[in-house]
């Protein structure tokens, strides 16, 4: 009988990644993230246990989607207050706040619970080239 392998917290390495949202799409761009934040890439992956990486996305004003979806789809958010439903079109997310686009579409891939809030945590998304985490040395995603 062979034994499951938990990784301690000791022995898990956070390695940090540089990902360049330009001219990429946006939902196979989501699925690699979303894949290297549980840590499905590491070869000691055990499903529950934190030992996914941080992911830094640049550019991400520049994020492709094919097909009609940049006036079909739309996004929705309510102020809780009586009919406080608002709407916006991917098109007009991306020019006001291009993060949140991949912010969501990496949030709908991850577990909606405890786990999932503390993985997304791990996720840095900016509209621009430039971004504040040059000090960790982050490896550029192939």
């Amino acid at each position: 009988m062979q034994k499951t392998y938990y990784p301690k917290p000791d022995e898990i390495t956070r390695d940090w990644y540089l990902v360049d949202a330009n001219g990429q799409n946006l939902g196979r761009l989501a699925t690699r993230i979303a894949a290297i934040l549980l840590g499905k890439t590491k070869p000691d992956f055990t499903p529950g246990v934190d030992n996914g990486d941080f992911v830094v996305v640049i550019n991400a004003k520049k994020v492709r989607v094919t097909g009609n979806k940049l006036d079909e789809k739309i996004y929705y958010r309510h102020s809780n207050y009586p009919s406080g439903l608002k709407e916006i079109t991917l098109r007009d997310q991306l020019k006001k706040f291009p993060e949140r686009v991949i912010h969501l579409a990496v949030w709908g891939m991850l577990p909606h619970n405890r786990y999932g809030r503390k993985l997304i945590k791990k996720l840095k998304v900016y509209a621009g080239p430039e971004h504040p985490h040059e000090a960790q040395q982050p490896k550029p995603l192939a």
